[in-house]
């Protein structure tokens, strides 16, 4: 398990990769990721190094902002 890469979930109808990153847990959501990039995220022995390679830069992505989690609780 990588120290950087704390969690990551996939989407696959909508292939959508979200990463949680460092101790404090950021979230990132990449799109329009295969799903057998996925799959080689997850088995890698270096996660954090395989993120470097094939992930950063190379697809669209945002920050998930934790008070919009919250905000959208508080708005149902």
């Amino acid at each position: 398990m990588s120290a950087a890469i704390r969690h990551i979930h996939y989407k696959p109808a909508d292939e959508e990769l979200s990463i949680w990153f460092g101790p404090e847990g950021r979230r990132y959501k990449y799109f329009g990721v295969p799903e057998f990039i996925y799959e080689a995220l997850r088995d890698a022995e270096s996660r954090g190094r395989f993120f470097n390679q094939a992930i950063r830069g190379r697809f669209e992505c945002r920050y998930v902002d934790p008070a919009e989690k919250r905000n959208r609780r508080s708005a149902s």
